[in-house]
């Protein structure tokens, strides 16, 4: 089963905790707070397996969640960081945010990896908080928690040339004529409902790769028919084959034909038209297409055109040379960054200044709320059980502007304010 698009669940692994402890060995009579650090949680990151060629895997596990980091240890020690959990996907697989619609990623070489939840950091050992002032804090942070999202993997073949055409023109006839591929075939319309690749021995020491494309209708790039199940693939093709029905079998034109197909093409990527392209005239074997041919050719005298028939052979071979040579003058694209004409700068790193994120606060009744993920991320590593913990988490609010805030917006002693999962009293 062919599966090009899948929804996904991931989470990073949680932080391990930091821990409470302090030094209890013998002539050490006044020993400092000693609790380690908790360790990384997990990454989860995608990975390009050339042996995978669709998302069928996904279709029965949809959720992904990396291990959390160990917590901290007695005498200073850290816990150990989790293993990233490593999930793979086919080459050509484009990773996006389900939610957002944010372009996260495009995956085509073997072995390229992307990192699409992070785990959270260990939360830090009562040693970390030691001062001049408080020598032996009681208190130590939770694990941050790991980055979760919902992904939407959609796959686009990779082949070095596409056959694209109406349906029932001989496409899939004409792959199997040329290759080992063995797609069905049969006298009703979308016989092929998805991608078919096959590898062309051209017979001189070369090869490459060849799909065929689910058939084309008119209005395909507004995703009637099979509509952008297709053309996403046809994306990915470094050179564009036109099948054409040149005998007419169904009392199509063929000159208006090949114009319905590039204006689809046009209307879905304007890039696709200005791509390598060769025109496969099929079914030359049957009545009325040798004339038909000669139609063509007067109204399209720039085309390369190869009259072939999938179902004698006649001419197949002169296509596949033809192709190998138009593939060997075309260099290979590199992947896009979503929205740019320029290759994805995968291997710099940039540094970016982001500025301290404000909060918000907002009434829901009689509760405050304060609205920021910075703040919601220290609730979750707060430990309130905690005296020390509950004065620094006081500070922070009142140093952030909190406090001032939410007087403003006429808090008084005793009101309930919420942060995240957590509500609590206001005192003035």
């Amino acid at each position: 089963m062919f599966v090009d698009q899948a929804k996904v669940y991931v989470k990073g692994g949680d932080g391990g905790n930091g821990i409470v402890a302090y030094r209890r060995e013998k002539y050490v009579p006044l020993g400092g707070p000693s609790g380690g650090d908790g360790g990384r949680g997990g990454d989860v990151v995608l990975v390009v397996d050339e042996g995978l060629r669709t998302l069928l895997d996904f279709r029965y596990q949809r959720h992904f969640k990396a291990d959390r980091g160990e917590n901290g240890k007695t005498k200073n020690q850290h816990g150990k960081s989790a293993e990233d959990l490593v999930i793979k996907v086919p080459p050509g697989t484009v990773v996006r945010d389900a939610d957002t619609g944010e372009f996260l990623g495009d995956l085509v070489r073997h072995g390229q990896r992307l990192v699409v939840a992070r785990g959270g950091r260990g939360g830090r050992g009562n040693a970390r908080f030691a001062t001049e002032v408080n020598k032996a804090p009681d208190m130590a942070e939770k694990g941050e928690p790991g980055e979760e999202r919902n992904l939407l993997l959609e796959l686009k073949v990779l082949a070095d040339a596409g056959l694209v055409g109406f349906p029932s023109v001989g496409k899939s006839t004409l792959l199997s004529a040329v290759s080992a591929a063995r797609p069905k075939i049969a006298a009703y319309h979308f016989t092929t409902l998805s991608p078919e690749l096959g590898v062309v021995d051209v017979g001189d020491g070369r090869s490459f790769v060849l799909a065929d494309l689910p058939g084309l209708i008119e209005g395909a790039h507004a995703g009637h028919g099979l509509g952008h199940e297709f053309l996403r693939h046809v994306e990915r093709t470094r050179v564009i084959i036109h099948v054409i029905d040149m005998a007419a079998v169904e009392g199509r034109d063929p000159v208006a034909d090949f114009q319905t197909i590039q204006d689809e093409l046009r209307q879905y990527d304007a890039r696709l038209v200005e791509r390598p392209l060769l025109v496969a005239a099929n079914k030359m074997d049957l009545p009325e297409a040798a004339e038909h041919l000669e139609r063509f050719r007067q109204a399209y005298p720039d085309l390369r055109v190869f009259p072939v028939s999938g179902a004698t052979g006649e001419g197949v071979q002169e296509l596949v040379y033809a192709i190998a040579d138009l593939l060997d003058a075309t260099p290979a694209a590199a992947p896009l960054d979503e929205g740019t004409d320029t290759p994805p700068q995968t291997e710099q790193k940039v540094y970016r200044y982001e500025p301290e994120e404000p909060f918000q606060v907002r009434r829901d009744g009689p509760v405050f709320v304060v609205v920021s993920r910075e703040l919601e991320k220290l609730v979750k590593m707060t430990n309130f059980s905690q005296h020390d913990a509950v004065l620094r988490f006081q500070r922070i609010l009142r140093r952030k502007g909190v406090d001032d805030e939410l007087r403003r917006r006429g808090a008084k002693e005793g009101d309930v304010i919420r942060i995240g999962d957590m509500e609590f009293e206001f005192v003035d």
